[in-house]
């Protein structure tokens, strides 16, 4: 399953973030190499916020990541939330609905 964990950061994120980035960076690295972390970023215009996808058997995975991210840990982010997303297109998609990439699944093909 796929998890999308949304940070909310602090009005002075883009001064603070520097002394903190190379920690951040090679703590998402580790995830993405553990098969965990899948995409991240931070939202532009506003730089307000971040989000990072997280692929695997439950959010944990992206909570313990959060609880343990320099970003957290040293006070950039005011607040964090994971949410299961359930991917239905694309070539990583959990569930196919329909089209190129397999069958709709049972319940979602009615209008």
């Amino acid at each position: 399953m796929h998890y999308l964990l949304f940070y909310k950061v602090v009005d002075d994120y883009a001064s603070r973030r520097a002394g903190f980035r190379a920690a951040h960076l090679e703590h998402a690295h580790a995830a993405v190499a553990r098969g965990e972390l899948v995409l991240g970023g931070a939202l532009a215009h506003p730089l307000d916020e971040a989000v990072l996808l997280f692929r695997g058997d439950g959010p944990e995975m992206a909570e313990r990541f959060a609880r343990s991210d320099p970003y957290v840990v040293n006070g950039l982010v005011r607040e964090w939330r994971v949410r299961e997303w359930t991917t239905v297109v694309g070539q990583l998609a959990e569930v196919r609905a329909g089209g190129p990439g397999g069958p709709m699944p049972r319940g979602m093909d009615k209008s």
